[in-house]
């Protein structure tokens, strides 16, 4: 090793030179660095250039007797051991710096001060020495010898470098990992090789060792210095997103208080605003519309009403039906919206709901009788999300309407009040909407506002009922007598209901709102059965008895209160309550009339004022297990025939569904179709999907949906991976929708043929009168294609593929 380094050592010293004068440039211009560190660094780099071009140059004239080699010999063995001090000296300036700004030394350490005297030293003794020989000398031959106090001249750089590696150990804990190990190695490095230089004649082990960690330092400092420029460009970013959010919440905020001050004018209209708003950036988001796009969506609909600011009161809160005068009053409320919101100048988006929301698509509309797509685009999508929650809103003259009957009123609007495309959307959206959870929740009287509700007799005051379904819901109540009878402690209880709008009805709107009720369950443990097919209710009691009695008597003298503890879940056709108190656990079990209903919780009482009330929906999901079956299972499709694919009981919007089929060209798929007992809307029927997925399943791995062809003619795509033409002609087979509900509920066979022509997929069906054909063209033609059924409120049997 050590005969290749001194064979190619003068090859090497030149490739150190061209690498320091390079660095030394580009020390001298790195304005990141401080003034004195940079100037330690390029001193240090230009006396490596000086020291390395020495040392070559010696080694280069050694032996030259001539009158030339005879000065350059002397003048560059000169530099050698003047710039082994003067890099000790460099290193020396950044080390001050680097101990005063980094370490929060405010004055030079007496060490550092050390080093710089005793260099100074050992520079004096080294000029003296040009004329003693004291370090060195010369021959005949002009060649350089060692003298015999030679190792004298290390004693000034080994001494000052072991003095500044104390410095660097002492300041340690205040420099980072990276640069302390640097700045260690120099020294350290620097103090081996020229132990190893006292041993080894004719290669320069400690100049190159010294060249080459000077090299490293401004490497490291550098990377040092940029990490220090981005940690300030990433805090800079940080406060000035952070003032962003700032500024964003603020905007909110705002928003939100102009909204709050518009609902306020009407209590039939609070949350409102707030509704269309999310109701309108759902509708962007299925549209395709960037984060951004839909953004503005969301704030151009929460101000679409605050034109009405201008409007007076009287007229906004007037129960009965509005004069042509306060009609025409109200229909200024566009102009005057767009006329506070244009003041905004920074978000001009935001006056474009407030101005066009009332324009229709058919162009009779106001203010300015816009048609199509001349209104704006955000304007058409807060009209659908507008008047889905007026429609599904309780207002002073008439109660919310059903969700289905709202459905299929935007059905009936499209393409005249409404942009056909957005309706589709708003369509989509009822549609997945399982829980109806789209739509104004009400405040019921005693408990709005103050969480309580006092009841006198059961039943005369009922909150809004309590969705249950697969996730478990826990209810806290508190319960204390109702009046002046302190000791007689009431009684709460549920009414177990289903209706369209969760709410429970006692007169002539039970069948409008399709209201069921499956019975009462009382937290004394009695109960009443009503639709449901069976109740079972078990009482388990707690350790002592009359101990826990004396415990109630207590409780309900020092705080006047009960409090109970309720868990509530259902898996398909049961459900189970389980009422827990100081006394027992009441497990009431209930065998539902079938897997489709919904099941709503009722919260009533009897002399009682219950208050407190805190529900929380776990994540908590059951399973068969999770329920004992007090009942057999309600199925349609048992004892059905079978086709090679196996039947299925479709109880809820796309609840089930059948394996995949793979799509080729001639494939046709026979089937039974027969409606639920519950079902009772057009769109309880069959669906066909179209669509990818890895193994082959509906919602399956890495899932692409194509198309959603419903049997009534609607259907369903994805914008993004494919388009679909769809047609739908009736026949003269075809006898109206209350014909065609009819048939599916007696039961009819379906026949649907699929081609497929690469990218292009057509599908074909025709039932009671319903002629559909539909083309698929997918924007990637090299996919294999599934077909599966499914569908809502129905049970496909004798599945048959050809």
């Amino acid at each position: 090793m050590l005969d290749y380094i001194r064979e190619h050592q003068l090859n090497i010293m030149l490739i150190l030179i061209g690498v320091c004068l390079t660095t030394s440039v580009f020390a001298f211009s790195a304005t990141a660095l401080t003034r004195k560190r940079r100037l330690s660094l390029f001193l240090m780099e230009s006396y490596s250039v000086i020291l390395l071009m020495s040392d070559r140059l010696a080694y280069l004239h050694h032996g030259d007797a001539s009158v030339f080699g005879y000065w350059i010999v002397r003048i560059t063995n000169f530099m050698i051991f003047f710039m082994v001090l003067m890099m000790i000296h460099a290193f020396n300036l950044y080390l001050a710096d680097l101990i005063k700004n980094e370490c929060g030394r405010g004055k030079t350490p007496k060490s550092i001060i050390f080093v710089e005297v005793f260099v100074s030293f050992g520079t004096l003794l080294l000029i003296c020495s040009q004329f003693t020989g004291l370090y060195y000398t010369f021959d005949e031959n002009n060649a350089y010898q060692r003298a015999p106090l030679f190792s004298v001249s290390y004693v000034f750089p080994i001494i000052a470098i072991v003095v500044q590696l104390i410095s660097i150990i002492i300041y340690c804990r205040s420099l980072k990992p990276r640069i302390f190990v640097l700045l260690v190695l120099f020294p350290a490095l620097s103090v081996v090789a020229s132990i190893v230089q006292l041993k080894v004649y004719g290669i320069s082990i400690t100049h190159m060792t010294m060249v080459g960690i000077s090299i490293l330092l401004f490497v490291f400092a550098i990377v040092e210095t940029r990490e220090k420029v981005e940690r300030a460009n990433r805090i800079e970013i940080d406060y000035l997103k952070e003032e962003q959010k700032a500024l964003h919440r603020l905007f909110e905020q705002t928003v939100t208080a102009m909204v709050n001050a518009i609902d306020s004018k009407d209590p039939y209209t609070h949350g409102h605003s707030t509704r269309v708003a999310e109701y309108s950036r759902r509708i962007a988001e299925l549209d395709g519309m960037s984060r951004e796009d839909c953004e503005k969506v969301y704030y151009s609909a929460l101000l679409h009403d605050v034109g009405k600011i201008g409007v007076s009161d009287t007229i906004i809160r007037k129960e009965g039906k509005l004069t042509d005068e306060e009609y025409d009053e109200i229909k200024t409320h566009p102009e005057k919206g767009e006329a506070i919101l244009n003041s905004i100048t920074e978000y001009p988006y935001l006056s474009i709901a407030a101005r066009h929301h009332h324009e229709r698509y058919d162009g009779r509309g106001y203010p300015d009788k816009l048609k199509g797509e001349d209104i704006p685009k955000i304007a058409r999508i807060v009209a659908v999300a507008d008047a889905y929650d007026a429609m599904t809103s309780m207002r002073s003259y008439r109660d919310a309407i059903p969700q289905q009957k709202v459905r299929e009123e935007i059905i009936k609007c499209s393409g005249t009040q409404f942009d056909p495309v957005y309706a589709k959307y708003m369509q989509h959206l009822i549609d997945i909407d399982t829980e109806y959870q789209m739509r104004e929740k009400a405040e019921v009287k005693e408990l709005g506002g103050k969480n309580e509700l006092s009841c006198n007799e059961f039943r005369d005051n009922i909150s809004e009922g309590i969705l249950i379904n697969t996730k478990t819901v826990k209810i806290r109540i508190k319960c204390a007598p109702l009046g002046d009878n302190k000791e007689e402690m009431g009684v709460p209880g549920f009414v177990l209901f289903d209706s369209l709008d969760g709410r429970i009805y006692d007169d002539e709107m039970r069948e409008e709102m399709n209201y069921f009720e499956y019975g009462v369950v009382r937290f004394d443990g009695n109960t009443h059965t009503d639709g449901a097919r069976l109740m079972k209710t078990e009482i388990q009691e707690k350790s002592n008895h009359s101990w826990n009695n004396l415990n109630k008597v207590t409780a309900i003298l020092n705080k006047n209160y009960a409090e109970y503890f309720v868990e509530a879940v259902r898996f398909k056709d049961h459900a189970q309550i389980k009422i827990s108190n100081n006394d027992q656990t009441i497990i009431n079990i209930i065998a539902l009339p079938d897997n489709t209903r919904y099941f709503y919780l009722g919260l009533t009482g009897e002399n009682c004022v219950i208050s407190d009330v805190q529900i929380e929906q776990t994540s908590d999901l059951a399973d068969e297990k999770t329920i004992p079956r007090i009942a057999e299972e309600i199925s349609f499709i048992k004892g059905e025939p079978e086709g090679v694919i196996p039947n299925v009981q479709i109880d809820g919007y796309r609840t089930e569904s059948t394996s995949g089929i793979r799509i080729t060209d001639g494939l046709h798929i026979r089937f039974h179709t027969k409606s639920l007992p519950t079902a009772r809307l057009v769109w309880h029927c069959p669906f066909i999907v179209i669509y990818s997925s890895d193994d082959k399943e509906l919602q399956g791995k890495n899932y692409h949906e194509y198309a959603l062809i419903r049997l009534d003619g609607e259907n369903w795509d994805n914008e993004d991976e494919s388009e679909n033409e769809i047609i739908v002609d009736k026949n003269d087979d075809f006898k109206g929708w209350d014909e065609w509900k009819h048939l599916n509920k007696t039961g009819m066979d379906i026949d649907i043929s699929f081609s497929r022509e690469e990218n292009v997929i057509t599908t074909i069906t025709e039932n009671a009168g319903i002629y559909i054909k539909n083309v698929t063209t997918l924007s990637s033609p090299n996919k294999e294609v599934y077909v599966a059924l499914t569908g809502d409120q129905c049970a496909l049997t004798n599945i048959n593929i050809t």
